[in-house]
């Protein structure tokens, strides 16, 4: 439930990012700039209220800014961000190729004012915290930002944590981190476990890791895990391509939404000689990553396309391996609605390492379930009836919803058996019998749909002229 505080501040916040956007300023760069400056400030509260050491170089912190106007406001909060942007720790990781994207100073000036209004260091961590994922999920929301492609609903990151069941003690990784969502949503599950300082203390500042390689969002998520008290020492967010290399440790539990599609231009060509199989499809070369990380008996709960379950080639190794070196015990099978890229259908898979598969549990949660983000946002308690039907407490007391006298029951297991014949062994799987209601979509998710197909067709059509075009050259 928000406090008074969090919605006022937000409101505040957002209201502000408003006026700046009707002047050309982007909501998710008024919104790093905001970042830059509340640390600044709350560094300065450190300092001034509490007597510590400032962690920020002399000559550029908050009273060096403070009092200026004008164009010498703008050159002294340029050369601060450059000279933050080359320190080590937490502060070059916040401060990770900062720029300034406020160039009037009127309008740099009432962001600094905004924050100076504010007291932030003695706000409770749950609630300074909270205001800042208020902001950058409105942020995520507003079309315009196109900073939705960050975001997994709220709702599936509890369940899928929910299930999953993190301990104090346990290392976390999200190797496709975003703004951290489901880094704290674990440190959420975690904190309250134990009461012992060692623990805590290894919960803060050495349990979680994130990796990004977009800057902007590495500055976002290491501030809002700062803000809730995590890695105040450190960050635990790193810019780095995950997929570029062999991961340097092994962790308990992975949770992750890695992105769809293919691998951005300009991105280093992948080259992994300790994955199963060379491929240039994202979404396998992630989950291919995520096998490899994994402890033995570690375990992971990923959300990914469809077309991991049934493409393939690749992707038919790879589903070999899963189910011979891995227990890929559950499939939650989502609809479509709930993210903010439309028409996109996903699927979360949950395994461990070290175990054989024997048999596969799924859920459909997508057969006749309606959601949009705008009219009917999918909630916790729609989870609820998964969560129970999980029983994370023994998976091995499971009961089928599913029967002959039940056919459209949710809940029904295939064992490895059954899943083997399939061709090209795919799993990507449906029972219920689908009514004429469940093929109406809305005109958004049609035009996604055929968007995501679109850009397919461009992509090959690409490929084939290049392809040509080499062809004629020898």
């Amino acid at each position: 439930m928000a406090t008074n505080k969090e919605t006022s501040l937000t409101k505040k916040v957002w209201k502000l990012a408003t006026t700046l956007s009707g002047q050309g300023i982007g909501f998710t760069d008024y919104i790093t700039q905001l970042t830059y400056l509340l640390f600044l400030k709350m560094d300065d509260e450190n300092e001034e209220t509490f007597g510590e050491d400032s962690a920020i170089p002399e000559g550029y912190r908050w009273k060096d800014l403070i009092d200026l106007d004008g164009l010498d406001l703008i050159k002294q909060y340029e050369e601060t961000l450059k000279v933050l942007s080359e320190e080590e720790n937490l502060i070059g990781t916040i401060f990770v190729k900062a720029q300034n994207k406020i160039d009037k100073p009127v309008y740099l000036r009432k962001v600094i004012t905004l924050i100076n209004e504010e007291q932030w260091l003695v706000m409770d961590g749950d609630v300074k915290g909270a205001i800042y994922e208020g902001i950058l999920e409105k942020n995520g929301q507003d079309k315009k930002s196109g900073a939705g492609q960050y975001f997994t609903p709220r709702s599936l990151i509890s369940a899928m944590v929910d299930v999953t069941r993190p301990q104090i003690g346990e290392t976390v990784c999200d190797p496709a981190c975003g703004t951290g969502g489901f880094l704290l949503a674990a440190y959420d599950y975690m904190k309250n476990q134990s009461q012992d300082k060692g623990k805590r203390d290894f919960l803060r500042e050495k349990a979680l890791t994130g990796y990004d390689n977009t800057a902007l969002v590495v500055t976002l998520a290491s501030m809002n895990l700062y803000l809730h008290g995590i890695g105040t020492n450190r960050s635990p967010i790193l810019c780095e391509d995950s997929l570029e290399k062999q991961p340097q440790k092994l962790v308990d539990v992975i949770l992750a939404n890695p992105p769809f599609g293919t691998r951005p231009e300009g991105s280093v060509a992948i080259d992994r000689p300790d994955f199963y199989v060379d491929t240039k499809n994202n979404q396998l070369n992630f989950l291919q990553h995520i096998m490899v990380m994994l402890k033995n008996n570690g375990r992971a709960a990923v959300v990914l396309p469809d077309n991991v379950l049934f493409e393939g080639g690749a992707g038919e190794t790879i589903r070999k391996e899963l189910l011979k070196n891995f227990n890929l015990h559950t499939i939650l099978r989502l609809p479509t609605g709930i993210f903010y890229a439309q028409g996109v259908k996903a699927n979360v898979l949950f395994f461990k390492k070290g175990e054989q598969t024997k048999e596969v549990w799924y859920y459909d949660y997508r057969t006749g379930i309606k959601h949009t983000l705008a009219t009917m946002p999918m909630m916790r308690h729609h989870l609820d009836d998964f969560v129970t039907c999980y029983h994370a407490d023994d998976i091995m007391q499971r009961k089928e919803t599913y029967s002959e006298d039940n056919p459209n029951g949710r809940w029904r297991k295939y064992t490895i058996a059954e899943l083997l014949k399939r061709d090209k062994t795919s799993l990507d799987i449906s029972w219920i019998k689908q009514t004429d209601d469940d093929d109406d979509v809305t005109l958004a998710e049609l035009m996604g749909t055929i968007k995501q197909k679109s850009d397919d067709i461009s992509k090959a059509v690409a490929k084939l002229q290049k392809l040509m075009a080499n062809i004629e050259e020898e």
